[in-house]
Formats: C-alpha cells, structure tokens, sequence
C-alpha cells in the first residue's frame, strides 16, 4: 500500500480525538438499557451495593464518550451527565407507557415481558427515548448513533429531533419512517411501511417544520406516506393502508383507498375521507 496514503490515514487518526466509535456508543445504549430493564441485562447483581457501582461506570461511559465529543463550550460534561441521570426516572416511566400502548395495541401480545424481549417496536422506541433526551441536552451526534442502531436493527427510523407523546405503539415495524420535526401525539399506533415525511429535501428548509403532525389516539395503517410540516391528521382519525396524504384532515376521519372497477381494462383508483359517516372525495 502507498506509504503516502497511510501516512495520510495515521494522520487522521491523530487529529481525531472526538470520535468515539458506534461500537461504545451501541455499547452504552445497550448497557443503560439492560440497566432500566432486567430481561435485557446481561450482568447479574448479587447486591444493591454492586448495583450501585454499576450506574457509577455507566455514569463514566456517557462522561467518557462526551470528553471525546466536539461539544459547544457552554456544555459542561459532568453536570450534563448528572442531567441525564437524573432524567431516567421519567424515561423509565416513558418507556413503560409505550410498552403498554404495544400490549395494549396487539392482541397477539402474550405478556409486557414478551414485548420488552423480542418487540422491534420496543427497542426502536427506547433508543428514541433515549437519544431524544440527550438530545435535549444539546449532545450532537450520539443521539442520531444511538437510534441508527435501532435502525439497522429493527428497519425503524426515528429522528431523535421528532416529538412522541406517551403510550406509543409501533407494531410490526419494519420500514417505518418518522422524520426530525414530525409530533406525534398520545395513543398513537402506527403499523409497518408509515411514512412520516417531508414533501421538500431542500437543505434550506432544515430549520423549519417539514413533517406532518399525528394527534391523540390516531391509527396509521400499513404503507401509508403522510408529508408535510403544515400536514395535521386530527385525533381519532384513521389512515387506511397504502394512502399517500399530504393536507390536513379534520378529526374523527376515516382515510382510505377504493380501487373502482369503470371497464375491463381501467382500475382506477380514488381518495375518500369519510367523517362521522358523510363521504366526502379528495
């Protein structure tokens, strides 16, 4: 090999203190994760006291990888770190609200252990939790490494930046799609193959609201694209399989496709709303 190229690859090395490897930060994910929920640890604790150690060096993991990070100089890392921890008895409970959305949402869900154990939309939802909160604390990188991983994982992506209320359900899963400035409300569901995206890819508009809005208690079928930051799907709608949506729809609306047969050689296919029962085409 060209001894100039290594040279120039040595180099890189030397000028990159700021990188902590995915593989510790998909370590520390995992760990902390292991740690908020036993049927995921992979150290047993033979006393509180050991267990008490234990949160001491997963406190020096996350201190570590921060130390390594290009961080703004008004972040101090200890009390960032002291932060974070002191949030995880409202992630804790945050997760446990999503773990019975999914219980709740799947009747093919035997127990809450099961879904913790062998759940893709579990995993994907806690790393979001997770990345979402030190985000929060203005940490770069590590949140979007964190829920990559649940990505390469799971097939599920979800931007850290997005905003997720409370018992979230993301069943099946795979192809899932949930872009940085999409909100999402309380009691959602969402089933594999959603799109929640950006109508625009404009580097521009990265500082403004590109993807939709999903209220309360609103179910979003298999397949379905929804697009836009003006984009709002009212609370207790439904969004049937396949729909592309890219305008708001008011609450309590049914969204779907019906293919109509006009003659033997045209399927033709149409957008219906139908609201509280008044069938209205799009």
């Amino acid at each position: 090999m060209d001894k100039i190229f290594l040279k120039k690859l040595y180099e890189a090395h030397q000028t990159c203190p700021q990188c902590p490897s995915p593989d510790k930060v998909s370590d520390f994910f995992e760990t902390l994760l292991g740690t908020l929920f036993p049927h995921l640890s992979k150290v047993d604790f033979r006393s509180e006291k050991e267990f008490e150690v234990h949160v001491l060096q997963l406190k020096l993991q996350l201190d570590q990888l921060l130390w390594r990070m290009p961080l703004n100089k008004h972040i101090d890392v200890d009390e960032t770190v002291e932060q974070f921890f002191s949030r995880l008895p409202h992630l804790h409970a945050s997760i446990l609200e999503d773990i019975e959305g999914m219980y709740q949402g799947d009747p093919a869900a035997q127990s809450t252990t099961e879904i913790i154990r062998s759940y893709p939309g579990f995993l994907a939802i806690s790393a979001y939790r997770i990345a979402h909160e030190l985000l929060q604390l203005r940490i770069p990188e590590i949140p979007r490494m964190i829920t990559e991983q649940a990505h390469s994982r799971t097939g599920i992506d979800i931007h850290p930046g997005a905003q997720i209320g409370t018992h979230f359900c993301i069943d099946h899963g795979t192809g899932v799609v949930i872009g940085e400035t999409t909100v999402i409300g309380n009691y959602v569901k969402i089933y594999q193959g959603v799109t929640l995206g950006a109508l625009s890819v404009n580097k521009e508009d990265a500082q403004i609201k590109r993807h939709p809005t999903i209220e309360d208690h609103v179910v979003v079928y298999a397949g379905a694209t929804i697009l836009g930051g003006d984009t709002i799907v009212g609370h207790h709608s439904i969004i049937g399989g396949n729909v592309w949506l890219t305008k708001s729809i008011p609450p309590h609306s049914k969204v779907y496709y019906q293919a109509r047969m006009h003659d033997k050689n045209t399927n033709e296919t149409d957008l219906f709303i139908f609201k509280e029962g008044n069938q209205h085409q799009s």
